[in-house]
């Protein structure tokens, strides 16, 4: 999965001259995490809705006239704004993105094609894409097994497992720890299923005979959830 195809595509883009105050006004309206700064078509720097936030609340607490208004008037984004930020590739994977966020403890990207701006990826879109994983949106019923190690046979025969009680499967998808599994290797993953199914007591029954440790499962039909210890 490539950023490009998660990313905010035509980003708001703002310069440096622009005043805090409007660019705080720019991410409110439009429920923004980060504006690019570009000059001359380069990406110049980065200003966060926490920083214009923080400015916003220093000028607050110190009740002085002349901070407001020179917060109001004076004070521009480049003052503030964090210089050459890290960016992401459009050509880049999620997965790459995600563990450049996790590593250098950052929410949101410019995303560059060929020097150039051309969206932001942030907190927002992955929380998009984990939604769209687990089939948030499209009332699925799911199962999560316990962690085990991963082995060849193991996703194929939870599926046939699942499918044969009359289940859709839509998706399964292995979880481990970060940094254990760097490279696939090591550790061990529950197992999340997420499925449409007239009979999720059923599911859950089956996989726990096929000694699969049910840990929770949710009945998207009746809105109802619960955990289970293995079936007997």
């Amino acid at each position: 999965m490539k950023v490009q195809n998660w990313m905010q595509t035509d980003p708001h883009v703002i310069t440096g001259d622009l005043l805090v105050s409007e660019a705080k006004r720019i991410l409110s309206e439009n429920n923004l995490h980060a504006l690019p700064v570009v000059e001359d078509g380069n990406l110049r720097g980065m200003i966060t809705r926490a920083s214009c936030l923080r400015a916003a609340h220093f000028v607050s607490q110190t009740l002085d006239v002349n901070e407001f208004k020179y917060f109001s008037n004076r004070l521009k984004v480049k003052d503030i704004m964090v210089y050459n930020p890290a960016t992401m590739d459009a050509e880049d994977t999620m997965e790459e993105c995600l563990e450049k966020g996790r590593d250098i403890g950052v929410g949101q990207f410019p995303v560059l094609k060929d020097g150039r701006v051309v969206g932001v990826i942030s907190a927002n879109e992955i929380f998009n894409l984990a939604a769209h994983f687990l089939g948030a949106w499209e009332n699925r019923s799911g199962v999560t097994l316990a962690p085990m190690v991963m082995g060849p046979g193991i996703i194929g025969r939870i599926s046939d497992i699942v499918e044969a009680t009359g289940a859709e499967v839509h998706a399964i998808y292995p979880i481990g720890t970060a940094g254990r599994l760097r490279d696939g290797i090591g550790g061990e993953r529950k197992i999340i299923i997420r499925f449409h199914s007239a009979n999720v007591p059923a599911v859950v029954n089956a996989l726990g005979k096929a000694d699969f440790e049910v840990i929770e499962w949710v009945d998207a039909r009746d809105n109802k959830n619960g955990a289970t210890a293995k079936a007997s």
